[in-house]
């Protein structure tokens, strides 16, 4: 059995992490309520932007009178050769299974994508360093800047691709998650939109955390092009937490002040969604090109401050969860050490006494 001294020494480590974790809580408690209102702003900007693609889509012809054919090239479903999936996943870990059930979506929608070409795109630490592991590493081909105008005289020749493997993942992300800006994402879509245009991938899929609150989010894999409905999403799969992981995270919430069912959107969101008669100076059409690209953008971007704000909720549960078990291991330790020091002292008083005992008995 250790001693006294080796027990004091484990609870004082002990103490020192839980007062580690107890801070480590509080600061994603903090940027928890940072990254719940960029989701809120996002949103708004998200729902004002589909509505207006809701009224061109009324106004713009979209498809071709005489053939049926679809007019905008991000509207064409192919046969599925190739498929491109997108994973946001945190930057570094001491957030429970957060990483953990991602990947795990993420590799079962390339599992069901068995028999087709696969790219993934990492963002977030974590699933880059996961899949670079498991798949080859492929080269982004550079491709030409981005046309309008996609008629056979002035398209350019596509960049020769060399697969190493059905699965590959594509080059490094634009940027640290927390660092990231629309721009990056921006820049990211357009060259997705550069090779589902091109014929290169038939398919874009993109898996995260959807934040609602700190107990109420979920892993959904979205399907985002080719586009079936504007303002409409087309989630492919969906896993919902349990419901101790909920009440975990209930708790976490309150003991770190947070409300535990404070939505990312208020009740009355929705509502930013009538019908509004437009009135537009240029041709609809060619408004609808320009803006379902930065659609797009936006809903992969909006995408990466959910999981940002879903990350901090998890590992503030995480947190809470370490300090409440460093609690209950100190308790332990202290009343083994109690018991310990009771039983030396037990040990030193029956050596007194039988010491005191011998001592008559000699004389």
């Amino acid at each position: 059995m250790a001693s006294v001294l080796d027990l004091r020494r484990r609870i004082r480590s002990v103490k020192n992490t839980r007062q580690i974790t107890k801070a480590m809580k509080m600061v994603s408690a903090a940027r928890l309520r940072r990254a719940q209102e960029r989701a809120l702003n996002s949103r708004h900007y998200a729902q004002m932007l589909s509505d207006v693609l809701k009224s061109l889509v009324e106004r713009a012809d979209l498809y071709d009178k005489e053939s049926g054919g679809v007019m905008h090239p991000l509207l064409i479903q192919r046969e599925e050769k190739n498929a491109l999936l997108i994973v946001v996943s945190g930057e570094s870990g001491f957030a429970g299974a957060f990483n953990t059930n991602i990947l795990k979506a993420a590799t079962r929608q390339i599992t069901s994508l068995d028999g087709k070409n696969v790219d993934v795109v990492a963002l977030g630490r974590k699933a880059q360093e996961s899949f670079r592991r498991r798949f080859a590493t492929a080269s982004w081909p550079e491709m030409p800047e981005h046309t309008t105008d996609q008629t056979a005289e002035n398209a350019q020749p596509v960049p020769e691709r060399q697969r190493a493997a059905a699965v590959e993942l594509l080059g490094e992300p634009p940027a640290p998650l927390e660092k990231i800006q629309f721009e990056d994402v921006r820049r990211l879509t357009q060259r997705i939109v550069h090779m589902f245009e091109r014929g290169e991938i038939d398919s874009v899929y993109l898996a995260y955390n959807e934040f609602k609150s700190v107990i109420a989010q979920r892993i959904v894999v979205d399907r985002l092009l080719p586009v079936r409905k504007v303002g409409e999403r087309s989630s492919e799969t969906a896993y919902e937490p349990t419901l101790e992981e909920r009440e975990a995270a209930g708790k976490a919430a309150l003991s770190a002040g947070v409300d535990p069912r404070e939505h990312a959107e208020p009740d009355g969101a929705q509502k930013m969604g009538e019908q509004v008669d437009y009135i537009y100076e240029e041709n609809p059409a060619r408004l609808f090109e320009r803006l379902l690209p930065r659609y797009l953008a936006t809903l992969i971007y909006h995408a990466v401050i959910e999981s940002i704000a879903a990350y901090h909720a998890a590992r503030m549960t995480a947190m809470d969860s370490a300090s409440n078990n460093a609690n209950d291991m100190i308790d332990r330790l202290t009343l083994v050490m109690n018991r310990v020091r009771q039983a030396a002292i037990t040990t030193e008083l029956t050596e007194i006494v039988s010491g005191a005992a011998a001592l008559q008995e000699g004389q």
